[in-house]
């Protein structure tokens, strides 16, 4: 059931100082059964074909591609790119008819592994054949798989996280899939988070059919696209989003973007204000409003979120009441953020940083949880691994790590998919 709402941790803020409050954003996406027919899809399958994809990786990626070919029928298009340091089209961007779904599997049937790694260029690729069939009624996203890292063409984070921002502006996602321990999860983070679509990471090769089958399936089931949130916020206030989604904003006006949001997905956005010093007993506050290109919350007849708060003593500030549960959810965000410093530190060899990003979070939120089991949980699992992330860790132990971290934080269950319900 469509759901939408908001609420603040705490009501009053100080008169005679600047305040920090936070507020929590509920969502959950309407039901397949309020649409009369699915979006449908434009999918690049993008897959790294480099030597070190042999042994049974590239099979087992090839095999989970021909599998979500399957579920596509001709309401959708497709394309498959490979690359190594040499980009290939095997399947310019088509009508997904059972017959161009059949020559497809035969034509990926015959590619081998070799190679280096253009990942830009086989990404770009894949791009550039779902921008010559862009829908203004569907999805159209490029699936990004590989096992390595970019050591040929464009590799530089930074450079490659800014063209998947500016191809999402232009309506093209980008979802990324890494497998092993090779490959550089916090590049494959960036450009799916700038690029509007997911990162999964795959520990074992036998587990790229199931991701890639989630990640095929949960776009057949998108019921509304390119979601924002718009906050028009009080004289004075900012805003800032905790959460890791973007966020522009120009005056009192902000805009943050979540993205294509599928059937009865739960999402949570939690959101820092800074308020100037008032009038005591006066109030301001902001208006949160939801929308979407498809008219999808407009439809399910969802109203704008509302929240005022009150200048007030230190006194009064001091005694009021939190809310547990906007708490906790700020807790979590926050330590889905010491983790990945953590991850980053760790690896790069400072383990004195790493351990001290961990146990300051724990540090924080010990100081509000008071004697909540939740949060006090929390901070002995952050002291906990703070004993950890002091030593040198194993790659693989730092990738689960991150995708642990990252998928709290984006309100996605531990295997990436998106949580549904509320």
């Amino acid at each position: 059931m469509t759901h939408f709402s908001a609420r603040p941790d705490r009501r009053l803020i100080r008169a005679n100082s600047r305040s920090h409050r936070f507020t929590l954003v509920e969502v959950t996406a309407p039901s397949a059964t309020q649409q009369r027919e699915r979006t449908p899809v434009n999918l690049a399958f993008v897959i790294d074909r480099s030597g070190s994809m042999s042994g049974g990786k590239l099979d087992l990626a090839k095999h989970a591609v021909e599998e979500a070919l399957g579920r596509l029928d001709p309401r959708d298009r497709f394309s498959i790119v490979v690359y190594d340091d040499v980009v290939d089209v095997v399947v310019e961007g088509t009508t997904a008819s059972a017959e161009a779904r059949r020559n497809a599997v035969e034509r990926l049937a015959q590619v081998d592994a070799r190679g280096s790694t253009d990942l830009a260029g086989g990404w770009l690729r894949g791009c550039e054949q779902v921008s010559l069939h862009l829908s203004d009624a569907g999805v159209d996203r490029v699936l990004l798989l590989t096992d390595g890292l970019a050591n040929v063409g464009i590799t530089d984070p930074t450079a490659l996280a800014g063209h998947a921002a500016e191809l999402r502006a232009r309506g093209v996602s980008t979802t990324t899939f890494g497998v092993g321990n090779d490959f550089d999860e916090s590049l494959l983070q960036a450009m799916a988070d700038a690029g509007g679509g997911h990162f999964y990471y795959i520990a074992d090769a036998a587990q790229i059919r199931d991701h890639i089958a989630s990640e095929v399936g949960e776009t057949l089931e998108v019921v509304a696209r390119d979601v924002e949130l718009e906050i028009l916020a009080g004289e004075g206030v900012e805003i800032e989003t905790i959460s890791p989604h973007p966020l522009t904003g120009r005056g009192s006006r902000s805009i943050i973007a979540l993205g294509d949001l599928v059937a009865d997905q739960q999402i949570d956005v939690v959101l820092r204000l800074t308020f100037p010093y008032g009038q005591l007993g006066r109030e301001t506050g902001i208006i949160i409003g939801i929308g979407d290109r498809d008219g999808a919350f407009k439809a399910a007849a969802v109203g704008d979120a509302r929240i005022s708060w009150t200048w007030a003593d230190d006194a009064a500030n001091d005694q009021q009441r939190r809310d547990g549960d906007v708490d906790r959810a700020v807790a979590r965000q926050f330590a889905a953020r010491a983790r990945q410093e953590a991850v980053r530190r760790n690896r790069d060899g400072d383990y004195r940083g790493a351990r001290s990003a961990l146990d300051g979070t724990a540090k924080r939120i010990r100081g509000y949880a008071a004697r909540d089991p939740k949060l006090r949980a929390m901070v002995g699992a952050l002291e906990s691994e703070s004993q950890q992330f002091s030593a040198p860790m194993a790659p693989r132990l730092l990738k689960e790590a991150h995708f642990a971290s990252a998928n709290l934080a984006r309100s996605r269950d531990p295997m990436g998919r998106s949580v549904k319900g509320r």
